[in-house]
Formats: C-alpha cells, structure tokens, sequence
C-alpha cells in the first residue's frame, strides 16, 4: 500500500475509532439507565407480591434485582479496585448490599443498589458528550486538497500536504491547511477561527487558515504550516486537553469516597469482635451489630442528597430554557465570580444588519433602493443580502428592475449595468477613496468610527448613497449584563474583532472589560487568566471557535442557534438565546446548592446518630433500616422542591 492510501486509511480510522466510541459511549449510558430502572421495578414487584409468592421465587426475583442493577457498578468498582489498588464507594455498595442480605434483609439491599445504579447512569450519559464535541470538529476539516503541480491540479490528502507546498481553493470551498495567498482574492468567512462574522478581505500575501471558507473568487496558497500543527488542528486539541481536566472538587470527592469507605470498612471489622473481645458481647451479636453499622453507614441517603435535587434542578430549567449537561455545572454556576462572552452571536445578533443609509439630496431615495436592492438580491455576500433587505423593508413602491452584467469584484463589491448606466456598489477605494470621502460632507469616515462597516453606492461618476452595517446587539443583552453586575460576577467581552469595533459594542453593552483580536488559543489564555483572578468563571459562547474556551472555563454556556461544535463543548445551553436567562440559573443553582447542603448535613447526621445507637445496642435491625430509609426518603422530597 502506498503512502497516499495509508495516511488517508489512517485519518479515516481514526474518525471511525471516535464515532465508534462515541456510539458506544452512548449505548452504555442507555443500558445502565434501563438496568438501573428495572433493577428497581423487580424490587418494587417483588414487595408488592410478597405474600402470593414462594420463598424460592421471591429469592430468585431479588437476584435479578441484584444482578441487573449492580452488574455494572459492581464490575466497574473490582476492576478499579484491582487496578489503583484501592477500595471504592462502588465496592462498599457491595459489601453493604452483601451485609443486608447477610442479615435477613434483602429488599433494602436491592433497593441499595437500585439507587446507586441509577445515579451511575446518569453520570455515565453526561460524560460521552466530550468525544462528539471532538467528532464534530474533525467532521469540519477537509480530508482533500487540490496540489498545484507542474501546472496540474492533483486530489491529494492534506495529511500529505508539505510545507512550500501549493494548493488551489475555489469560492465555496473549505480552505484545508494554513498559508498564504500568492495568487488571487477572496472574501473569506474566518468565523471557524476569529468568530467575526463579517467576511475579511484577503489577496496577495494575506495569511489563511484550514476550517475557513473562501466565499468568492479562486486563489492559490502557499502552505506555510504542517497540516498536523494548522490553527484548527490547535482547536480540537485544545477542546480535547481541556475537556480531560479534572476539577478541584472533583479530585476532592474521589480521594473523600476513598477514605470514607476505608473508615467503614475498618470499623465494621472492628465492630465484629472488639465488642467480643472486650466488652464480653456475644460473638453473634458482634456481628450482627457490623452488619446493621455495614447498613446503616452506606452512603444511600448522601447519593440520595444529591441526585434527586439535581435533577429536579435541571428539569426545572429545561423548561424556562437552560439545558445543564451534568449536575455539577448547576453546582459550579452559583460559584462564578467573573463571566467571559463572546461577542459575535452571543452578545450580538451574528449577522450585519444596516445601521444608517444616506442619499444624495439631488437624487430619488425611492428609486436607489429600487435599483441597489434589485443588485443585491443577486449577490450571496453577507453585507449584500443586508443591504438588500434594508432596501426591501425600506422601499414606498415596489417595481422591477433588469439587472445586466451583474459581476462579483473579489474582495471589492459588485459592479452591474442598470438601464444603461454603470453601477458600482463596494467599499470607499472601489467606487473612489475620494470621492467616498467628500460624499455628505465625509459621513462615512465618522460612520465608519463608530465600528461600522461602510458600503457605497456610485452610479456613473456620482456617489448617491452610502449605507453603514454593523452585527446589532441582541435586545436580551444590556438587560442581561446589568443583571448579572448586581450579583457581583466581573463581565468580560473576549471577541476576535478589531479594538474599534468592540470598544464600540462594550460600550453600548455596559460591560466591565473587553479584549479585542482574540484567536481561539488567546482566548483560552484569557480565559485560565480569569480562573486565576477570579478562581471560578463562565464562559458563553457560540462559535467553533470558542469551543476550547468554553470547555476550559468552569462553566462553559452555548448560545442555542451556535454551533454543533460549541453545544457539545458546552456545560450549558441557552435554548433560546437569552443571556438574561443565565441570572435566572445562577438563582436556580443557589437554591439547589443549599438543599444539597441540607441533605447532606441531614443523612450524615442520622448516619452518625444510627451509628451510635447501634453501638449502644439500642438500635434494632428494622430501626436501623427504618431511619436509614426514612432518611432517603426525605432527602430525596427535599430535593424534589426544586422542581417548583
């Protein structure tokens, strides 16, 4: 096999090894969850039949229960056992379900593992979303290139491409590595990268970058960097890194579980003969007071604290239109002390709209909207469908226009012929830099001060209009902003724009601080520089480009109309695009964190009393099962509050 087909082969498997891990992932998330849910209706069948059925039935159904709903946990909790050597929460679930029976109690073991099984479901759904948030950016990068060679245009994989290499890119076309343009123009949408949604300009010696999109007009570029090391490649290993890292309360809670089984177990060995020994109990109530402590001490009531009023806390949301992805990012929003924004399709609309239109005074307003707008509608650029719904909504009558020879300048505007004359419709040094900056006694260059893209119309020799465009703030956002400054959180705007611009939409927004020409590693820099300060910080975004960032904030929130990349990335979703609504979580997640706090500081406290009662043989078994469920049960109704 020769290179080609290898390394095409290899780039091929390595996206079919990911889809298949992400399928897989899911698949499991989907078995745990039924296992768990009929783990717990064998349980619930099993108590309701109890007086109809033989022992032997009634033992064989609490078998399956055992079996179907703590096969999982079971094999993950021996198989981590065996492999760090250490005991786990999941193995004293085991030993504490064991114990139940051991004594009697078989129903309250199943409903142990029912529980604990259900809880690992849930979890084991939330964490397959990292692996498609690295499927979906590989789906975005282009497997094949157009190689200029000795005058000949060759398909070849870009995992091929060398630097010096020369590669050719067609209007519509995906631009697949990083490099330079040494022949032609284009207009280029770099929102992939920069998130700027207005398309950059770029000829001879301007830099490119693999995942942006040539909109018109053929170039040919020069590759600069190895495909391997492309700007895009940096995103998706960003994503990957940053996804991998585990927080500080996570690592908190997997060394807590380790010591807390450990004490437990210790104990219930003790528990088995010092009371023998020295006391002068019996052996047989030894080990009967360690097994009701083996019961009692498992932590069903502090899964119980938790799970249940998360999800209540996350359905909550769903309906008022926050998607959480996992009930420790409703945990960590009430922490935030800083928030980090994206401007374009976050704070703003994401797509220009025309802020101000002037017309020559000498000339009829009516009929150059006609005309401009009937240009327009024949373009795909961006400002050119701005300009033609501008002049569509804007117009007192309607009538048609021929459009001949209507042609795209690359990088330029569009020029056409309209009851012959000449229209030229672009930028100031298209239609005449001096002529631009004479027309309304230089309106454009102060328009064009206030951060907004500036477009001419000029027919013949004569300027008549000038139409100013800019990417509009949402209507949620100032409200939005204000709201989350009266909780004290420090707002931030990190945007790939130029400093005009977003000094301009800063202003206007009412934010604390912006940084302006961010690309997308800058914005991960910016971002761990604010968990630095700020120790804990969201980031909202909605863009390709802001997936790194948003996995390596503490909370990372995505914008509902973003992109597949940034959803999956993303710990939160605002399904409709209102910013305000993230005052509203943040409320949501107070509220959640302190009856979490509540129940904890509850079951331990009736473990603790169980404990002690049980040592000074005051508590019975069915006492003991009786506050140790009893104590679930309550924290699990405290928890559903959250739904209200």
């Amino acid at each position: 096999m020769n290179s080609y087909s290898f390394q095409s082969l290899s780039k091929q498997k390595k996206k079919k090894d990911l889809q298949f891990k992400t399928l897989y992932s899911t698949f499991k998330s989907h078995i745990e969850l039924i296992a768990a849910l009929l783990s717990g209706l064998l349980v619930l069948v099993t108590w309701l039949l109890s007086d109809y059925l033989t022992t032997t039935a009634w033992i064989i159904l609490h078998l399956l229960a055992f079996t179907i709903g703590g096969y999982a946990k079971a094999k993950e909790g021996i198989t981590e056992t065996i492999r760090t050597r250490k005991l786990n929460v999941e193995m004293l679930m085991i030993f504490a379900a064991i114990g139940s029976v051991a004594i009697g109690y078989w129903t309250e073991g199943a409903i142990l593992i029912f529980i604990f099984a259900l809880s690992g479901a849930l979890e084991t759904y939330t964490m397959n979303r990292s692996n498609k948030a690295i499927s979906a950016l590989m789906e975005l990068q282009p497997e094949i290139a157009l190689l200029l060679k000795d005058g000949q245009e060759i398909r070849t994989p870009v995992s091929e491409l060398k630097i010096e290499d020369q590669i050719i890119i067609r209007a519509g076309e995906r631009i697949p590595a990083d490099g330079i343009i040494i022949k032609g123009s284009t207009a280029i949408d770099e929102s992939a990268i920069n998130g700027e949604s207005m398309p950059i300009n770029k000829y001879n010696r301007h830099e490119v970058y693999a995942g942006t999109v040539a909109l018109d007009g053929t170039i040919i570029v020069k590759i600069t960097t190895k495909p391997n090391e492309t700007l895009f490649q940096k995103i998706i290993q960003l994503v990957q890194t940053a996804q991998d890292e585990k927080s500080p309360s996570q690592l908190f809670i997997e060394k807590f579980e380790s010591t807390y089984v450990n004490i437990v177990l210790i104990t219930v060995a003790v528990m088995m003969f010092l009371p023998y020994l020295a006391f002068g109990w019996t052996m047989s109530e030894s080990i009967y007071r360690a097994m009701v402590l083996l019961v009692v001490a498992s932590p069903c009531a502090l899964v119980a604290s938790i799970t249940p009023a998360t999800l209540s806390a996350i359905s909550n949301s769903a309906k008022n239109g926050i998607l959480f992805k996992g009930g420790v990012h409703v945990e960590n929003l009430s922490h935030i002390k800083a928030i980090a924004l994206d401007k374009t399709g976050t704070l703003t609309n994401g797509k220009p709209e025309v802020t101000a239109a002037y017309f020559d005074a000498n000339q009829n307003a009516d009929e150059i909207l006609n005309i401009i707008g009937a240009i327009e509608m024949e373009s795909t650029h961006p400002l050119a469908q701005a300009i033609a719904n501008y002049c569509t909504a804007n117009l007192s009558k309607f009538r048609n226009i021929d459009v001949i020879d209507m042609k795209n300048v690359s990088g330029n505007g569009v020029t056409a012929i309209v009851e012959n004359k000449r229209w030229m419709i672009g930028k100031a040094e298209f239609v005449g830099k001096e002529s631009a900056k004479l027309f309304q006694n230089g309106i454009g260059t102060s328009l064009a001060a206030e951060g907004n893209t500036i477009v001419f119309a000029k027919v013949e020799d004569t300027i008549v209009a000038v139409f100013a465009l800019k990417d509009t703030i949402r209507q949620t956002t100032k409200d939005a902003i204000s709201k989350l400054q009266k909780h004290g959180i420090h707002t931030v705007m990190l945007t790939g724009d130029n400093e005009l611009t977003a000094k301009a939409v800063a202003e206007e927004a009412g934010l604390d601080q912006y940084i302006a020409n961010c690309l997308p590693q800058e914005k991960v820099d910016h971002v761990k520089n604010l968990r630095s300060k700020y120790k804990n910080i969201a980031m909202v975004g909605d863009g390709i480009n802001d997936a790194p960032a948003l996995a390596s904030a503490n909370v990372g929130i995505a914008m509902g109309e973003g992109t597949d990349v940034a959803l999956e990335t993303a710990d939160v979703v605002l399904i409709k695009n209102n910013l305000a609504k993230i005052t509203d979580a943040i409320t949501l997640s107070s509220r959640m964190n302190r009856i979490i706090k509540q129940n904890v500081i509850f079951s331990l406290s009736v473990i603790f009393v169980l404990i002690l009662t049980n040592y000074f043989q005051v508590l019975d078994l069915p006492l003991g099962v009786i506050g140790h469920e009893g104590s679930t049960i309550l924290v699990i109704l405290n928890g559903l509050r959250l739904l209200k």
